[in-house]
């Protein structure tokens, strides 16, 4: 990693430290609904925090690898039972993107 991506992830961490989780994936996983939240608000606010109730540190670390697959979404960090990820959108809207508006 060079230093530019390296400050570039400490300031999206910094972003996230600030942010409420949007979405709680209980223990029936990554259902439909779910999903389509998730899509919502990382069109509408690009980098969001998901909360993963479920199981143990094996399941939480699969169940966030299979929703950045799904979601094209990037893994920013992983706390506990707390994801931070960030999918740009290509149309930003200034007024709701954590990106834009925090930075």
């Amino acid at each position: 990693m060079n230093k530019k991506a390296i400050q570039d992830n400490k300031q999206l961490r910094a972003i996230g430290h600030k942010l409420n989780p949007v979405v709680t994936i209980a223990g029936n996983g990554l259902s439909e609904t779910v999903l389509q939240e998730i899509e919502r608000a990382l069109q509408d606010h690009e980098l969001i925090k998901v909360k993963l109730a479920v199981g143990d540190r094996d399941t939480r670390s699969a169940l966030t690898a299979e929703l950045c697959e799904r979601t094209g979404a990037e893994l920013v960090q992983s706390i506990g039972n707390v994801a931070l990820i960030m999918r740009r959108a290509k149309q930003p809207d200034p007024r709701l993107s954590n990106l834009m508006r925090l930075l």
